[in-house]
């Protein structure tokens, strides 16, 4: 069975579009089918709700992603929502959000896993340390926390609205930073010997892009931290894909089940199978 992905794309941000090129062309150096669904910014919530109930019951798509930010007549969370859990690669849905705190989630949010991954791969132990997160937004900053936790971390997740932000930072033996404001975090935040995950991509009006971390200064004191573009970016797309090819296992799983021999979350959130 070849996995298959569907990718909607709402106006002409031009950031989404060069996002959505790049997840596309990842998908298909794998041998993943990707389909391009693309809508004008004018178009009516009903049109694409339409095609995310089409695409559940497609059998040959294996993961949906709907690329945001959508235009202001979208309500996000009805759009997210609207996906089969066990087709939402992204991450998303409000079953594999909610499914972090209880471990029933289908999927997992392709950033923060991306970042998890990251961390993995470099024998960066979590449980024990210090762990914070700056930014709570649902798509990282949350699950992020949830993530770290359930590997046994301590974590301070910092928002808007935290005084005196480097009273936090600098007790990070982690940092991972997913606020949206380009240099936020600058070097004397950041203690000596930590390990900095800038999530954070922005475009400055020079056209530059950059994290929320001043790199050139901070990586003077960090043991590990990650560019902007190149770092998170590239684990998030890695993410999506591995997601995409683990729906199209599970979905060949359920095709061939007994009755009984399948259990758990994907059995019957594949309600079309």
């Amino acid at each position: 069975m070849t996995p298959g992905l569907a990718v909607i794309i709402v106006g002409e941000d031009p950031a989404s579009r060069i996002y959505v090129r790049n997840k596309i062309r990842a998908a298909e150096d794998v041998g993943v089918i990707s389909r391009l669904f693309e809508f004008p910014s004018e178009a009516p919530p009903e049109s694409v709700l339409g095609l995310i109930d089409s695409l559940n019951d497609n059998p040959l798509i294996h993961g949906i992603l709907v690329q945001l930010p959508l235009p202001p007549q979208f309500n996000i969370y009805s759009v997210l929502h609207r996906i089969l859990p066990a087709k939402d690669v992204d991450g998303f849905h409000l079953y594999n959000v909610g499914g972090l705190v209880v471990g029933e989630r289908v999927f997992s949010p392709c950033t923060p896993y991306g970042v998890m991954k990251l961390l993995e791969h470099e024998g960066i132990s979590v449980a024990g340390q210090n762990v914070v997160v700056v930014g709570a937004s649902n798509i990282v900053g949350k699950p992020m926390a949830l993530m770290v936790m359930r590997e046994d971390a301590t974590v301070s997740v910092c928002h808007a609205k935290t005084r005196d932000l480097a009273q936090f930072t600098i007790l990070a033996d982690i940092l991972v930073v997913a606020a949206g404001v380009p240099g936020l975090i600058v070097q004397q935040m950041v203690k000596s010997g930590a390990v900095v995950i800038d999530v954070g991509i922005n475009r400055l009006a020079s056209g530059q892009i950059v994290g929320d971390v001043d790199f050139e200064s901070v990586r003077q004191k960090a043991a590990y931290i990650t560019p902007v573009p190149g770092g998170v970016g590239p684990m998030t797309v890695t993410m999506l894909i591995a997601n995409t090819i683990q729906s199209t296992e599970h979905k060949a799983d359920l095709i061939d089940w007994d009755a009984g021999s399948i259990s758990g979350p994907m059995r019957s959130l594949y309600s079309h199978a």
